[in-house]
């Protein structure tokens, strides 16, 4: 695979929500903080609710620049929200309950609001979602096809959001969970080519399903803006590991999709309602519990699914020169998300809360100076 063809360019969203720092609950403060931003944080911009932002990589080829962009975001958000009062934090759903959340304006999030009603009310949930470079929509739906199996997995290992309004859930990403609301969502069904994605969406459409083609929340999907492969079925991160592991190897499954289909293989055959369930395991259990091999049909450890996506995605970062990224992530990663929260909450949510915000502007784990060099990534077993 050339150096610049398919595969090659990626860009992160990751989305945040501000708390008080009192009472540690939301509290609708974007427009205040976004105002306070310096000029060279474009990145940063308003999202659904007045208590949500959303930060945006540039392009990008180089997951070193990635991580640059993902620390500078961060660090320009962490002095606004200070100098406004409040903190920003990498979190699926909120922790603490606070008011209900205020829209952040715009016909289209109004026309939202009145369609999905109680559904949409107190929905302050914050995904990390990679595009991946895919011209093309029948290559980006074909890539799509490949990407089913794994997306559960990456779900695992993104795991965030086990605490919502005061109470433990039980769940490692509650934020899956509280998606499963919405119509259009969940792994995507197997849509052969573009043009049966669009009969799709326009169908849902039609229906009143949708409002648009732009609201669909399942898992990956081909983007409506961009000439990309979207995936979206990450919770954000507490730390930039999380988003950088995510885009290490979501760009390695697309590559290795597009390998196969270079090779002429067609996407493994996966039934639905077994997709389902390995997505609600995975947000049940995370990465530490039992997890679905929807291409066997059986219960398996989450962390085999994760060493068969860690095979799966080898050759491609061999190729773009990544193996040391994953190397270097995957410890602190795993050791993270929904595991950590529930270890801080010992002490009280508030702990929970305040660690959240002492994570948004951690250290990315090695490349900023240079680690990156083995040829080979783990195998955890």
């Amino acid at each position: 695979m050339t150096a610049g063809g398919p595969g090659t360019t990626v860009g992160v969203e990751e989305e945040f929500l501000f708390v008080d720092a009192g009472s540690r609950r939301p509290v609708p403060k974007a427009a205040a903080v976004l105002a306070r931003l310096d000029a060279d944080a474009a990145g940063i911009k308003p999202e659904l609710y007045e208590s949500q932002v959303e930060a945006v990589t540039p392009v990008l080829t180089s997951l070193v620049d990635v991580a640059r962009s993902l620390v500078t975001n961060r660090a320009s958000l962490a002095r606004a929200a200070a100098e406004e009062g409040v903190a920003a934090v990498g979190v699926g759903t909120p922790v603490l309950a606070g008011p209900l959340p205020e829209l952040s304006g715009g016909d289209r999030y109004r026309l939202v609001a009145r369609t999905y009603q109680g559904s949409f009310a107190d929905y302050e949930a914050c995904g990390c979602h990679v595009h991946v470079g895919v011209p093309g929509g029948d290559l980006a739906v074909a890539v799509v096809d490949h990407l089913r199996p794994w997306l559960p997995t990456l779900l695992a290992l993104s795991a965030n959001s086990p605490f919502h309004h005061g109470r433990d859930t039980g769940y490692a990403s509650w934020r899956t969970i509280d998606q499963a609301r919405f119509p259009g969502g969940g792994i995507p069904p197997r849509f052969g080519d573009f043009a049966g994605y669009e009969r799709c969406l326009d169908q849902l459409v039609d229906c009143g399903v949708l409002i648009d083609e732009r609201m669909t929340f399942w898992a990956a999907r081909p983007s409506p803006r961009y000439a990309t492969v979207e995936v979206r079925v990450a919770d954000v991160a507490a730390a930039p590991d999380g988003a950088l592991v995510q885009a290490a190897l979501v760009r390695g499954l697309v590559r290795a999709a597009l390998a196969d289909l270079g090779r002429g293989r067609e996407a493994p055959q996966i039934d639905g309602q077994l997709a389902a369930g390995a997505l609600w395991s995975a947000a049940r259990y995370g990465i530490h519990g039992h997890g679905i091999d929807t291409i066997g049909g059986r219960r398996v450890p989450a962390r085999t699914l994760l060493a068969a996506l860690l095979r799966r995605v080898r050759p491609a970062l061999e190729d773009t020169g990544d193996v040391l990224v994953v190397d270097a992530l995957l410890p602190p990663v795993l050791a993270g998300g929904a595991t950590r929260q529930r270890v801080t909450a010992a002490g009280g949510l508030i702990d929970v809360v305040d660690e959240l915000a002492g994570l948004l502007t951690e250290p990315v784990t090695g490349p900023l100076n240079g680690e990156w060099r083995t040829e080979r990534a783990p195998v955890p077993r």
